[in-house]
């Protein structure tokens, strides 16, 4: 029985994963970094290492500039950009957590894709199109919405429509193997106990990424 256990450990010891957490959400009281939390949690429970990004602390300047964007025409990138990318290479699976705003990503995460999804970094192009070159195994994708699923769907966006931009528009792009999504709806009016029940799926999601 020693021995069995002793194996259990040493599987465990080798498959541990280097997770990166990014938020964008300006208030560390909101929701947001409660489902954070509890998916870190659930990360630290099946033994993986985390490292978190909080956007906002510091603050990520969100512009590409012409400057810039000239620069990484000639292959330079800049140092504040070089020490997001070095946080993304040391990690081998990504978790966003963020609010939908105006059906799409926070200006200061969309900003973080433009200025640190670099060509040469993130993708190339080669004879066959695109190339994605991000090596992570895979990645989750969680948002809230203030909305009920119901009155999103009235409007045309579904789960999918939501997701899409992040999933499929920046992380498959760039060659990220499993990517993950869900959207929460309707946040700000849900019960203590259905967000309770929540938080506990996202401890659950962690556990298993």
């Amino acid at each position: 029985m020693f021995a069995c256990r002793r194996l259990f450990y040493f599987r465990r010891k080798l498959s541990i994963v280097n997770v990166l957490t990014i938020i964008a959400h300006p208030n560390t009281a909101s929701f947001n970094y409660a489902i954070l939390d509890r998916v870190e949690t659930g990360v630290r429970k099946a033994g993986h290492e985390v490292k978190r990004r909080d956007l906002y602390a510091p603050l990520f300047d969100p512009v590409l500039s012409a400057d810039e964007l000239g620069a990484l025409q000639k292959g330079e990138v800049c140092a504040a950009v070089r020490q997001e990318q070095a946080l993304l290479e040391w990690a081998e699976a990504l978790i966003f957590v963020y609010p939908l705003w105006w059906f799409d990503r926070p200006a200061v995460l969309k900003g973080w894709c433009d200025r640190v999804f670099t060509h040469g970094f993130a993708f190339s192009y080669g004879e066959q199109g695109v190339v994605g070159l991000l090596e992570h195994k895979k990645a989750l994708v969680l948002i809230t919405a203030g909305g009920s699923e119901s009155e999103m769907t009235a409007m045309g966006a579904t789960s999918d429509s939501i997701l899409f931009p992040m999933t499929e528009g920046s992380l498959k792009f760039c060659g990220v193997e499993a990517v993950q999504g869900q959207v929460f709806y309707g946040v700000g009016t849900i019960s203590d106990e259905a967000r309770a029940g929540l938080l506990d799926e996202v401890e659950g999601m962690g556990r298993l990424l």
